[in-house]
């Protein structure tokens, strides 16, 4: 899961009419950008330049912020075959719980669409040999950094999860003796939902576990990595992370770095864009990394992004795929990276020189996102819901210490043998 704010979102129903809107011939797409606040955004603008290059009308479709809700839905209107939205913005880990209400894009989109973008990302929305989506943009986690106060404490980058802890907790002792009472070493998602989720699975891999499913679709919870990573997350919260993690998602972790009131931050690319605004505490200050690797394993980051579909109920599947062939080109996804940070899916993007002017370090970000780790949704396929709430529960668990981490893992690994029985 990242954030929309690459793309913008929208709170209410915005009709958007192209500049032939008076002419008969058209028809109105209704489509969706994410969720929440949305004002003047790519994914808006975009939306309006195809219309008047098509004469057709597009309506801009109100989802809940929460992409759980968003996800709800989708599933409700999916499941009435309702021909209500046209055009939807999905999760990177939907298609397998979506695909069957979506058109398979691929007779209805140029041959060369997909040419030049990271296979691994188009590869995700390819559910049973269909292409159901169409990637918008990619995103991958990045540990971001105070570099002002690393080099006030003369203190390298972290490589590993070890050197965060420590550096962080040591930056936090100084920070607050000198009268910052408010800083803390490290930010990230710890509220019961899909983002702790994403960061459980990044901190197991890292230590050279397995994403909870083996090769062979087994469960494949109780391991020394997992109780290590999940041991180590759970002694962050109340002395390194402030206690109220425990309800962060993507947008609290933001503020308290945005605010100058944490060293480190796990977040998706999108932060870096707001981090830069001229309200910013922290404007011109921040670093960016690759996440930290534990003992047996390397730097791993979480597969995000999110892609455009179109559903299976929509009365004018044409015009909704050229909407998507337009959504997710290479200059909307161009404008996307330059204004709002959103990661890019066409390769050559990274080396634009607009995009790095605006982004600095994208063009890093090219290996760890051809290299980033996907959830097990094409796994678990339509019981990926059920898996994820599974895995953010018993996390969640053990962070508030309402279980240690044994005992989280295992109830775990009941929870997941009881799923997968249905078989995935």
């Amino acid at each position: 899961m990242s954030r929309l704010r690459g793309w913008g979102a929208c709170a209410l129903a915005l009709a958007l009419v192209g500049g032939q809107a008076a002419n008969a011939e058209g028809v109105t797409i209704r489509f969706t950008c994410g969720g929440g606040d949305v004002s003047d955004t790519p994914c808006v603008r975009a939306a309006q330049e195809w219309a008047e290059l098509t004469g057709n009308r597009v309506q801009l479709v109100s989802m809940p912020f929460s992409g759980t809700e968003q996800l709800a839905l989708y599933q409700q209107l999916l499941g009435s075959r309702s021909p209500d939205i046209d055009v939807m913005t999905i999760d990177s880990v939907w298609p397998g719980v979506l695909g069957d209400h979506l058109v398979d894009l691929a007779g209805h989109l140029p041959a060369d669409l997909t040419d030049g973008q990271f296979p691994r990302v188009v590869d995700n929305n390819i559910v049973e040999g269909r292409m159901v989506a169409l990637p918008a943009f990619a995103d991958v986690s990045i540990l971001y950094y105070r570099e002002d106060l690393l080099e006030k404490y003369d203190r390298p980058v972290p490589e590993t999860w070890d050197e965060l802890t420590e550096t962080a907790a040591y930056i936090q002792r100084e920070e607050r003796a000198a009268g910052n009472r408010g800083m803390w070493g490290y930010a990230f998602q710890g509220r019961s939902y899909e983002g702790l989720t994403v960061n459980a699975l990044e901190w197991l891999l890292s230590e050279g576990g397995s994403n909870y499913i083996d090769a062979d679709g087994r469960v494949d919870v109780l391991s020394a990595p997992a109780e290590r990573a999940l041991t180590r997350a759970a002694g962050w919260v109340g002395t390194i992370s402030p206690p109220g993690t425990l309800n962060y998602t993507e947008e609290e972790a933001r503020a308290v770095f945005q605010n100058g009131n944490a060293v480190f931050m796990r977040n998706w690319s999108y932060a870096w864009a707001l981090g830069q605004n001229a309200n910013s505490a922290v404007r011109g200050k921040i670093g960016v990394t690759l996440m930290p690797r534990g003992e047996g394993g390397g730097h791993v980051s979480g597969l995000g992004g999110w892609g455009l579909a179109v559903s299976r109920y929509s009365r004018h599947p044409e015009q909704a795929a050229s909407l998507v062939a337009h959504l997710g080109g290479y200059e909307a996804q161009k404008r996307a990276a330059i204004e709002r940070s959103a990661m890019p899916t066409f390769e050559a993007l990274y080396d634009d020189p607009e995009v790095l002017a605006a982004v600095p370090f994208m063009a890093e970000l090219r290996e760890p996102l051809a290299n980033a780790m996907p959830r097990p949704a094409s796994e678990t396929r339509t019981l990926y819901p059920r898996f994820t709430t599974a895995v953010f529960s018993r996390t969640h668990r053990a962070l508030s210490g309402e279980s240690t981490a044994d005992e989280a893992l295992q109830g775990l690994n009941r929870d997941l043998l009881r799923i997968s029985r249905r078989g995935w």
